[in-house]
């Protein structure tokens, strides 16, 4: 079952694991019927594909879940009826700042290919300089950002994000980046920021995803 929903407001502070485990408790308190891995220690089959960044609002989140067939077909007519009482039972029980969108059957779990950023830009920060800024970053045939790989030790190396930027547009105060996303990885919303010479005291808004496109897995 593929599920997308929007995260709006503190809840987009939230980190990854964070966000799976409101989803599961969601998924239990609704009755839905989610299968379970096995094991010793067995844990519901459900996963988030294209984990987002803390702070960062999105329009388009996906949550992947299996769900107990046997037991959906005795209570369900149809796939549809399936998908729909998924929908209405989610809702319910979602905390505010989760809106669920949709509810359908899929193959699999998707592969991202694609994320779309808008970044609401402060206007005393909109000037000549950030306009240079933003289509210099797409003249360049390689963009070196230091990461940190390893939290606990700060282990930091340079990695090249260029190929990893399709296309970064300015229209007024907004900022539209697109980034492809592979097998790679892709660039993460704070390399973007700091590519563009802005930090979160310059953005009017939270920074948010507005698309992600999906290949069928």
């Amino acid at each position: 079952m593929l599920v997308k929903f929007r995260v709006r407001g503190n809840l987009r502070f939230l980190s990854h694991a964070e966000m799976v485990k409101v989803l599961e408790r969601a998924c239990v308190r609704g009755g839905i019927q989610v299968q379970y891995s096995q094991g010793f220690n067995p844990h519901p089959r459900l996963s988030l594909p294209l984990p987002r960044s803390v702070g960062v609002e999105s329009d388009d989140e996906l949550l992947c879940v299996r769900i107990d067939k046997s037991i959906g077909a005795q209570e369900h007519r149809s796939i549809g009826d399936l998908c729909s009482s998924i929908k209405t039972k989610l809702s319910e029980q979602l905390p505010e700042g989760l809106e669920l969108v949709s509810a359908d059957v899929g193959r699999g779990v998707p592969q991202p290919r694609l994320a779309t950023y808008l970044l609401e830009v402060r206007s005393e920060y909109v000037n000549e300089r950030l306009k240079a800024r933003t289509g210099a970053l797409l003249a360049c045939e390689s963009l070196e950002v230091q990461r940190q790989t390893d939290h606990k030790r700060a282990k930091l190396k340079n990695v090249d994000v260029r190929g990893f930027l399709k296309s970064i547009e300015l229209d007024d105060n907004n900022i539209e980046v697109k980034c492809k996303v592979s097998s790679a990885g892709t660039i993460r919303v704070d390399e973007i920021l700091r590519l563009l010479e802005l930090d979160v005291a310059k953005l009017a808004g939270p920074i948010r995803r507005t698309n992600v496109e999906w290949e069928e897995g």
